[in-house]
């Protein structure tokens, strides 16, 4: 018989756990579908998703079954040998891509750290070592690694911890003259999110995107796409690119590859992963085959026709229901983004109440998220049920009221 687990309450967190988040007040415990209940059994509907990361929900049977057959199996072997379940998700990634050749490592800023490092090893070996000066955005997020952080154009992540990685150039996303006058011919790489999640659910214009594909050939630079969030379904496309018409010459993705399990892809050309050889670059978890087996499992569900078609559908039911609260309540400046990543930026009255939503919500029994101080962000599953959506808009409503009542 197992023996009963000691009960831990929200207070041990704060004795325990390295002080660099402030989670809710109640824990989570159970998942179905896109459902949570917590330890007092209270339920919410996720419109979070675990940060765009469950996008089957919780516990998806597919992905359950994929994890229980898997764990059954093989669990870990290194890089020192392959495995099936690796080798099975990379051929279906290159089906579904662009892409000639994968790396697999654990989290999104695992993959940016790869994406950057290549393009300046590629450059390095192929053009001049001085081919070394990463152009990317104001307001962008690529990770916490000290290189993806430096990347990232948010000084609140990256300041405070020494000397930062140098030749990164920051400017302001969407605007295609700043970018062409920083840009050279040490350039080696543009980096850019399609949709910029945390700074703000941001789409890319596609003359922008266009115009950075068309500088990167004119300058013998590599063209980056970060899809860490917008990947994977989460665009209404498998990939955010397929939306745009450009292709990068390395994307990388991670979240909702593993529908909750840790998992990470830099996809990118046969020609440019030539350059590399073995021992240059590694992860001794990536390529896991616990992890390949449930992204599989997530990919083989995601990228099919029903799947990918009802994204949209239901962003039109959360768009209504947004509309209809603000034509109520007068809340929101804006509704962006694509598919099932959804921005809901507050009017100015309402600016830097962003968290206070999330709060709210949460005590209407609604997991949302926020984007920065003044943007609202749903990621919920890419196949919620609509009733859910309908149950969840309501709790929403709820939470609105309460910060226009307590304005």
């Amino acid at each position: 018989m197992a023996e009963e687990k000691e009960s831990v309450g929200r207070e041990v967190f704060d004795q325990v756990i390295l002080p660099v988040y402030a989670p809710a007040q109640f824990i989570p415990v159970k998942g179905k579908g896109s459902r949570i209940w917590d330890q007092q059994g209270a339920e919410y509907i996720d419109f979070a998703g675990g940060i765009a990361v469950t996008a089957l929900g919780h516990c998806h049977p597919a992905l359950v079954a994929a994890l229980h057959q898997q764990g059954e199996t093989l669990w870990h072997v290194s890089n020192v040998f392959t495995n099936e379940p690796t080798l099975r998700l990379a051929k279906k990634l290159i089906a579904a891509t662009f892409a000639e050749r994968v790396f697999f490592a654990n989290s999104g800023a695992e993959a940016n750290e790869a994406a950057f490092k290549l393009a300046r090893y590629y450059a390095s070996h192929r053009h001049s070592p001085y081919k070394s000066k990463i152009i990317a955005f104001h307001n962008a997020f690529h990770g916490r690694t000290l290189f993806t952080v430096s990347v990232g154009g948010q000084p609140k992540y990256s300041d405070g911890f020494g000397p930062k990685p140098a030749d990164i150039v920051h400017v302001p996303f969407n605007n295609l003259d700043a970018v062409k006058a920083v840009i050279d011919d040490h350039t080696c790489a543009i980096v850019v999110e399609p949709i910029q999640g945390e700074g703000g659910v941001m789409p890319a214009d596609p003359a922008f995107l266009q115009g950075l594909r068309d500088l990167c050939d004119q300058h013998q630079a590599l063209l980056v796409f970060d899809e860490v969030q917008s990947g994977m379904g989460r665009s209404g496309k498998l990939f955010s690119y397929m939306n745009y018409g450009v292709t990068p010459d390395i994307l990388t993705t991670a979240k909702a590859l593993g529908g909750g399990f840790p998992i990470s892809a830099m996809l990118t050309t046969e020609s440019i992963a030539s350059v590399m050889s073995p021992g240059v670059h590694g992860t001794t978890y990536g390529g896991n085959p616990l992890a390949c087996a449930v992204a599989e499992a997530a990919l083989d569900i995601i990228n099919t026709p029903e799947v990918l078609a009802g994204i949209n559908e239901r962003r039109a039911h959360f768009e209504k229901a947004l509309d209809a609260i603000n034509q109520k309540y007068q809340v929101f400046s804006a509704v962006r983004g694509m598919g099932l990543l959804i921005g809901a930026e507050l009017v100015e009255k309402y600016h830097g109440k962003a968290r206070d939503v999330l709060m709210a919500a949460a005590e209407n029994g609604l997991m949302i998220l926020n984007a920065g101080p003044n943007v609202v962000r749903f990621a919920p599953s890419l196949v919620i049920e609509f009733e859910d959506i309908e149950q969840g808009m309501a709790r929403f409503e709820k939470a609105i009221a309460r910060l226009v009542n307590a304005a």
